[in-house]
């Protein structure tokens, strides 16, 4: 079922809701693909859990060394909306790019939370090597950990705290622990610097020590009544940007992967957003 208004623009479709109450809510304001997964007991308008979907679309050619951005999320109001289609507890939209490629974008309300998938189909005569499709969910009011006190991965001994071997972020101003991001690998190699600044924009780069096992990264609310955890099996690493948000700068907890296309010409792929009580 697709949802139009009735001078032909698309309306964005119903909430959906699974059994416990979380609900599946399009963000209206912005035209490029936005979705917020709403707890129970808060309104739609909510944005805690807000997600682009995706936050842009970079493909590389057999051959090249650059990738190339085929789409690049940008807030507000544009021409170019998709038209959501409800089917059953998911929300979907379809987008044909410039190079042919063409893709099915599905969120799926699960028990558990929601499924983010891209399926992408090459309909020119371009032979693609790779396809990159970030979902980027911004976690913020209860879920934002500016410390990184509440934010876990797991070892193979179990879960520990993404910053645990940095007990001075606890401590120090936030002008000095902030712009920071923190990673840990999960099949990329483990970076010699425990800390290093890579470009001229501030932003320190922290890597733990020891790989996860796991490619998930976890927050628990400030309440101590829900986790939120973000997993997808294709990802080079888990990392975290706790800094303080703004329009262009989301608190945002992520696995991050690249999509190999073993033939050129269809991929698919899988992100999950799980939602928990504690």
């Amino acid at each position: 079922m697709y949802f139009f208004s009735s001078a032909g623009r698309t309306q964005a479709p119903p909430a959906v809701q699974n059994a416990s109450g979380v609900r599946l809510v399009v963000a209206d304001e912005n035209s490029y693909p936005t979705l917020r997964v709403v707890l129970p007991g808060h309104p739609d308008s909510d944005k805690t859990i807000e997600v682009i979907f995706p936050e842009h679309v970079t493909v590389r050619d057999v051959g090249d060394t650059e990738g190339k951005d085929l789409f690049l999320f940008q807030p507000g109001q544009h021409e170019d909306r998709p038209a959501w289609r409800q089917l059953g507890r998911s929300l979907q939209y379809e987008k044909d790019f410039a190079d042919g490629l063409h893709m099915l974008a599905t969120a799926m309300l699960e028990d558990d939370g929601v499924r983010f998938s891209y399926d992408f189909v090459n309909r020119s005569q371009l032979v693609y090597e790779m396809i990159y499709a970030p979902t980027d969910p911004g976690l913020t009011s209860m879920f934002h950990d500016v410390r990184l006190e509440r934010t876990y991965v797991h070892h193979k001994d179990g879960f520990d705290l993404l910053a645990s071997e940095t007990p001075s972020r606890l401590t120090i101003p936030l002008d000095q622990w902030l712009p920071a991001r923190y990673l840990a690998s999960y099949t990329w190699p483990i970076p010699a610097k425990e800390a290093e600044k890579k470009d001229n924009d501030g932003i320190t780069y922290y890597n733990k020590s020891r790989a996860v096992d796991e490619p998930l990264i976890a927050t628990v609310s400030s309440d101590g009544k829900w986790v939120v955890a973000s997993f997808t099996r294709t990802t080079g690493n888990v990392w975290s940007n706790p800094e303080i948000d703004m329009p262009t700068r989301r608190p945002t907890n992520s696995p991050r992967g690249r999509r190999e296309c073993s033939d050129g010409r269809r991929s698919f792929w899988c992100f999950k957003v799980l939602c928990m009580t504690s």
